[in-house]
């Protein structure tokens, strides 16, 4: 039956070269996209526009210097945002949030108040836009309150604007906000970024004041967020528990052609993707994200989409919603999208590399190398505090981004390996090299390069070739954090860069006031020494390959490849220290994410065995059964009908099928046994002990059952198979 369904499914879709999209979603109006770029976002120009110029003001200077607004100003917020998003047809209004799940979340409040004589008003007030209670007892806390302690509060950040959400049948508005149990713990990934962004912006205006930039008093970090992603048929998916449950494929035989013709990378768009992307583009412009590029992926069905870079805060909620519209377009052109790191086995994976950068109040990126004396020792400086941040904090760069499903992307030459180093280019290698040996550096074809007494040379902005290998690279005037895996909240890394970066800073500047202020010899004296230390994680070669790995291992680099290696950083006392020491964590804080990710983790794991047992036994079983049968019933047709024909092949082919579907009943019973043993209420475990028995002991009997079973697709009659196969899902769209 199941097989039929399959058969059914292809023809269908081969026969249906474009799906009709019934309802328009975008909202353009008939409008420009100039004219409709942002209408469904509360921003500067609709606050400017609603706003008495005092409110506006006000709640400018909250956005930028963190100031408490006033609570009178609050309702006027408030009741110019209720009405704006009326207009819109909004008729709830949700604190929208990130939870510790790595998704969002939101409770839907109606503006609607009952009033007397039976009427009703709408209502929305200060107090409404800046505090929610949404109940916190089923969100992972990791141990920050007991599970019958319900109470939890939602409060507005400022910083990232209200948008609003439509549907077919309504609208409702959107109220970034962070997250926080009654006591005040953090129980969300917004709230750590947003202190991470305080406290670099007070080391970096510390370090620039320390060199004479008295000028500058704020710093804030930027992001630029890729996302890639994959697309399938709906009705393939619906035919996928595997997808259905992990987001990726569990078993599955490679096709004849997989990617290894590159045709597919930056090819052609076809035209029911294209019709899909042009749809998306249009609601994430209305919701105010500035979506600049579409292109196809590596891998067959892969796509990639890029915006303008913001600052973080905005850049982290706009990747959080630009995945939401993508999954609500998709399924409206019968798509699905897949936003798992790795979801099919043997095709690259999906990341989201996060392009950071810095930049001051006076409207400077430190990361431009600059033209002058003066600018090139800030940007040095600056440089310098990121390398000795990433080399002594490795460890937390690492598992800011560690996840099951990333634990199959990294290290598969497809993306960077878990080991973390940085590129540079060959230019600022040699620069680097000749401060720290106290030379000029080599000159490079007609261009002279001299670092006089303690400038570096005029840099143009890409001044080396991109290295997309490497997992934290300089690319111009940024740096890029490529090991992000594709379907995780970026506020982790960046709050971890975020936090690595200031530490450094406050070293640095520490450094140039103890030996006697700011004068370019002594600044030039630190950056030399700093630089001869951490020298070791500057790598611009191929890190794909085994020698880096090699190398890598005699520079004394952290290679942890999977999440519980990567998790041991999490019970490093200075790790908690450092976040503590800047605000951005308690220890408590720091120690619950230790639990959540494990918990993650030993959940996503414990769904795929289940996953895997539950589809060896019902669905891929009674197929390889009906492939016996089939084999079994051809030979003897053969042998009644002339008993001197041979039937060697068949007896052969139902011979390997036996042994197979043998091997199939032995790696499901094993795998069932091992997660019995692993989940067993006899083996109490902490979170993190039982991650590393996930790895040990369950994920091994997944690889052996999956292998047995992708031999059994490549032998079992093709009508008898009931799952879609990877030649239908990666190449029937």
């Amino acid at each position: 039956m199941m097989a039929s369904t399959r058969q059914a499914a292809v023809s269908s879709i081969a026969s249906d070269s474009l799906l009709e999209v019934r309802e328009d979603m975008s909202g353009m109006g008939g409008q420009t996209l100039s004219e409709s770029y942002g209408r469904y976002v509360f921003g500067d120009e609709a606050q400017q526009q609603r706003l008495p110029a005092s409110v506006y003001m006000a709640l400018r200077e909250t956005i930028e210097s963190g100031k408490t607004l006033d609570p009178e100003a609050a309702n006027e917020i408030a009741e110019a945002m209720k009405e704006w998003a009326v207009e819109h047809g909004a008729t709830h209004y949700t604190h929208w949030f990130q939870p510790m799940t790595g998704l969002t979340a939101e409770k839907h409040d109606s503006f609607l108040r009952p009033s007397e004589g039976g009427t009703a008003i709408l209502k929305f007030s200060g107090r409404q836009l800046s505090q929610g209670e949404p109940d916190a007892s089923s969100f992972p806390s990791g141990g920050l309150r007991a599970t019958f302690e319900a109470r939890g509060y939602t409060a507005w950040d400022p910083t990232s604007p209200a948008f609003i959400r439509k549907s077919a049948s309504g609208a409702t508005l959107c109220i970034p906000s962070i997250f926080c149990s009654w006591t005040g713990d953090a129980l969300d990934k917004k709230t750590p970024l947003l202190r991470s962004c305080q406290a670099i912006s007070k080391s970096a205006a510390r370090l620039l004041q320390a060199v004479g930039e008295n000028a500058v008093t704020r710093v804030s970090p930027t992001t630029g967020i890729e996302q890639e992603y994959f697309l399938v048929d709906r009705q393939f998916y619906h035919l996928r528990p595997d997808m259905m449950a992990t987001g990726r494929t569990l078993f599955g035989g490679p096709p004849y052609k997989g990617q290894e013709f590159d045709d597919h990378y930056f090819g052609a768009i076809s035209g029911r993707v294209l019709d899909f992307m042009r749809d998306l583009e249009k609601e994430l412009w209305l919701l105010g994200v500035p979506v600049m590029t579409r292109h196809n992926e590596v891998a067959p069905s892969q796509f990639e989409l890029a915006p303008q870079y913001s600052g973080v805060s905005v850049s982290v909620d706009q990747n959080m919603l630009t995945m939401s519209v993508l999954n609500d377009v998709a399924e409206r052109h019968g798509l699905m999208a897949l936003m798992h790191e790795k979801p099919y086995a043997g095709f690259n994976g999906s990341g989201k590399h996060m392009n950071w950068s810095i930049g001051d109040n006076l409207g400077n990126n430190l990361l431009e190398p600059g033209k002058t004396p003066h600018e090139n020792l800030k940007f040095m400086l600056v440089l310098t505090a990121i390398i000795r941040a990433v080399d002594l904090h490795q460890d937390l760069l690492r598992v800011s981004i560690a996840s099951a499903g990333n634990d199959h992307r990294l290290g598969a030459n497809e993306a960077p390996p878990a080991i973390i180093s940085i590129f540079v280019g060959d230019q600022l290698s040699e620069v680097i090299d000749a401060i720290i040996e106290g030379r000029s550096p080599n000159a490079r074809g007609e261009e002279s390069l001299r670092l006089g007494v303690d400038a570096l040379p005029a840099l143009p902005k890409d001044i080396s070739d991109r290295n997309r290998t490497s997992p934290f690279a300089f690319t111009g005037n940024k740096f890029e954090f490529r090991a992000v895996s594709s379907n995780q909240s970026v506020a982790y890394p960046a709050a971890f860069v975020n936090t690595i970066v200031a530490e450094s800073m406050d070293f640095l500047t520490d450094q140039i006031e103890a030996r006697g202020g700011s004068s370019a010899s002594v600044i030039q004296e630190v950056v030399r020494e700093t630089l001869a230390k951490h020298r070791r994680i500057l790598f611009d070669g191929d890190n794909y390959s085994a020698e880096w790995v090699e190398e890598a291992a005699r520079r004394e680099l952290l290679n942890r490849r999977t999440t519980p290696e990567a998790l041991v950083a999490m019970d490093h006392e200075k790790n908690a220290a450092l976040f503590e020491a800047y605000g951005v964590l308690t220890r408590d804080e720091f120690n619950s994410r230790r639990y959540v990710k494990s918990e993650i983790y030993v959940s996503k794991i414990r769904v795929e065995a289940l996953a895997m047992i539950d589809m060896a036994a019902t669905i891929i079983m009674p197929a390889a059964i009906a492939a016996q049968r089939q084999l079994a019933d051809a030979t003897q047709s053969v042998r009644d009908i002339d008993a001197t024909i041979p039937v060697d092949g068949q007896v052969q082919a139902l011979r390997l099928c036996c042994e197979l579907t043998g091997e199939l009943q032995s790696a499901t019973k094993a795998l069932r046994s091992s997660l019995a043993e692993v989940e067993s209420p006899d083996n109490e475990h902490e979170p993190i002990d039982h991650a590393k028995a996930m790895l040990a002991k369950v994920i091994p009997g997944m690889e052996r059952l999956r292998a047995v079973a992708d031999k059994l697709e490549q032998e079992i009659d093709d009508d008898l198979w009931p799952l879609p196969k990877y030649r239908e899902l990666m190449f029937i769209r």
